[in-house]
């Protein structure tokens, strides 16, 4: 029995207390997943990069996350619930501090990578510390606290980043870190330090992690460089892509036969775990990449600021925050994939919609479709774990879990390198297309080209014309990326149907 488990739950305002603590940590990690999306164009001109680099911020930190997901159970089992929590929060803070301090764009990454590490244990850890504070009557209570945190972090975020940006400096996206990592760190030891679990010297799959981390690197690695090194153009990309192929084959062969897995690979053989994790990845990748791309256009294109960026794309939390608790009390009641199925559509409608933005469009034209994302959220996740975790018995409960969430944030890293990809390749394409028909004869180019001279500006009209050319070529690369989105996610609604009802009652109160 661990330590933990032997303690009674905590009462009164300890018990309040430790809520707050932990589900304030859980919120700083969770808000650092979306805080820097708004602020990529800052930080790439204060670090004299292309904004398409400046992402790396962004996937560095979701693979980082990703990777440390599946070894959570073998630290905890290691150094203790408590130990790993704390020592993970306080590096969080730090990894931050090194985040604000970066001068340059490998520096910024390499820290991000740090702030990942330190922060994939931080979510699940933080839920099984509240539910040790907790009596089981009570567990719902406790996790609804928790999830609340999850929900309005991906509204904070991107109107957090962008006043902070707009009007401060983006180093202190990192900096509002420090004081809840060392202060959190310093109050929930003081009161879980006597409730740690037991530590045990667990064997771990050394050669398994080290495959992981050749092929994910590799793979990342080449998805980041590609589109500056001409893809398979490159002889450094080829080699990047053989050795991320090695790696990954020799890494699965492994895994299926060490006895101790770093990653239970095992797991797939569950038919709804399978298609329930694919067909929420392959979504959430597509939807990674909309949530970054998004931003990115309105600050690069339409002179939008950081914060006004933020707030576009900020509602799709509000309906995400309604309709979660009164979807996790009737999930039970129905049918999981007709609700998933919806949450499906709902992804698939938005992307829709998305393929009919304008080059000038209104605030209200981009955001509305936010609060529509958001019930999907809603209607998606909850569900979707519910059918993945379905056939998963309670001593795997924790690893599928676990697998679950990296394959899911190792798929928005992939979707976001991917997405920013085809959209700089796209806008190159449409541009090329688009001046061919840029000729002394053509009637919109006339009138530019008049309305340039009535300003006076001659000698800047060619630039001027070209700038318009270049708008209208990135609006139809994002327009054929949502597409795309819409095609991809709409493809997803028969794998929620290849898995079988979940039987009631299941409890998925482990997912993270």
């Amino acid at each position: 029995m661990s330590a933990a488990a032997s303690h009674p739950p905590l009462q009164g305002s300890q018990r309040v207390f430790a809520t707050i603590m932990l589900s304030v940590a859980n919120f700083m990690v969770m808000l650092d997943m979306t805080i820097a999306n708004v602020s990529v164009p800052h930080i790439a001109g204060s670090l004299a990069v292309s904004p398409a680099q400046g992402t790396w911020i962004i996937t560095s930190y979701a693979v980082a996350e990703a990777i440390i997901v599946p070894l959570t159970g073998w630290l905890t089992a290691r150094f203790g619930t408590v130990r790993l929590f704390v020592g993970c929060i306080v590096g969080f803070a730090l990894a931050s501090l090194l985040c604000a301090w970066s001068t340059s764009l490998g520096m910024l990454v390499a820290a991000r990578v740090i702030q990942g590490l330190c922060g994939g244990p931080i979510m699940p850890l933080s839920q099984t510390l509240l539910l040790q504070s907790y009596p089981p009557e009570k567990s719902g209570q406790a996790l609804g606290s928790w999830a609340v945190t999850a929900l309005l972090a991906p509204i904070a975020g991107p109107v957090v980043g962008g006043w902070i940006s707009d009007n401060i400096a983006w180093e202190w996206i990192f900096y509002i870190n420090l004081p809840v990592g060392v202060i959190g760190g310093v109050l929930i030891w003081g009161i879980f330090h006597l409730r740690d679990s037991v530590r045990t010297n667990v064997p771990i799959d050394f050669v398994g992690l080290a495959l992981l981390l050749v092929w994910v690197g590799a793979l990342q690695l080449m998805l980041d460089k590609g589109r500056e090194l001409d893809w398979f153009g490159s002889p450094v990309i080829v080699g990047l892509a053989i050795v991320a192929a090695i790696a990954f084959v020799a890494f699965l062969i492994w895994e299926f036969t060490d006895e101790h897995p770093v990653v239970d690979l095992r797991i797939f053989r569950s038919r709804n775990f399978t298609a329930g994790v694919f067909a929420l990845s392959v979504i959430f990748g597509t939807f990674f990449g909309y949530v970054v791309l998004l931003p990115l256009w309105l600050q690069q294109y339409l002179g939008y600021t950081a914060l006004w960026a933020g707030l576009a794309v900020a509602p799709m939390g509000v309906f995400a925050l309604l309709l979660a608790p009164i979807i996790g009390m009737n999930i039970a009641k129905v049918d999981p994939r007709r609700i998933a199925t919806v949450g499906v559509a709902v992804f698939a409608v938005v992307f829709a919609w998305r393929t009919n933005i304008t080059p000038e469009p209104g605030f209200v034209e981009v955001m509305l479709p936010q609060f529509l994302v958001g019930a999907g959220m809603s209607a998606l996740f909850l569900p979707m774990t519910a059918i993945t975790l379905a056939d998963i018995g309670p001593q795997q409960l924790a690893a599928a879990a676990g697998l679950q969430n990296f394959v899911r944030t190792l798929f928005g890293a992939f979707g976001t390198a991917l997405a920013t990809s085809y959209w700089d390749h796209g806008t190159v394409r449409h541009h090329a297309v688009l001046t061919e028909n840029v000729t002394p004869y053509d009637g919109a180019t006339q009138q530019v080209l008049g309305a340039a001279s009535g300003l006076g500006l001659n000698d800047g009209a060619p630039a001027l014309l070209d700038r318009i050319v270049e708008q209208q070529a990135a609006v139809l690369a994002l327009q054929d990326y949502f597409l795309i989105g819409a095609v991809l996610t709409a493809a997803m609604v028969p794998l929620v149907w290849v898995a079988h009802r979940p039987a009631p009652g299941k409890d998925v109160s482990q997912a993270h």
